[in-house]
């Protein structure tokens, strides 16, 4: 990772941990967030993944809501997302359990 990648990820890691803490007092069931990036492609690449407890949280979560949080703080620190619909997903612990035993690093292979 180059020198400016590790700045603009401290960046992104700073932006996403302050919509996280807002999130998880306005959004019932989320339970974190995390990102993947490749920084030879950083705008098409950028995927953010938003994970409630339970799918009965994740449908009753405002989606849009939740993409517009993390939309303006990476605006915040000149991160524009090509396509906010693409590039912030949901999922949900409950479905790690079901579906990859809680394994979720095979889970987002």
């Amino acid at each position: 990772m180059r020198k400016t990648d590790k700045k603009i990820e401290n960046a992104l890691r700073q932006s996403l941990t302050e919509a996280c803490e807002t999130a998880l007092e306005k959004y019932e069931g989320f339970q974190w967030l995390t990102h993947f990036v490749n920084y030879s492609d950083f705008s098409a690449s950028l995927s953010i993944v938003c994970v409630y407890d339970t799918n009965a949280h994740l449908a009753k979560t405002d989606k849009e809501g939740m993409r517009t949080l993390i939309k303006e703080k990476l605006a915040s620190i000149g991160i524009k997302m090509k396509d906010c619909r693409q590039q912030v997903r949901f999922d949900t612990e409950e479905d790690c359990d079901n579906d990859n035993d809680g394994r979720w690093n095979e889970r987002f292979r």
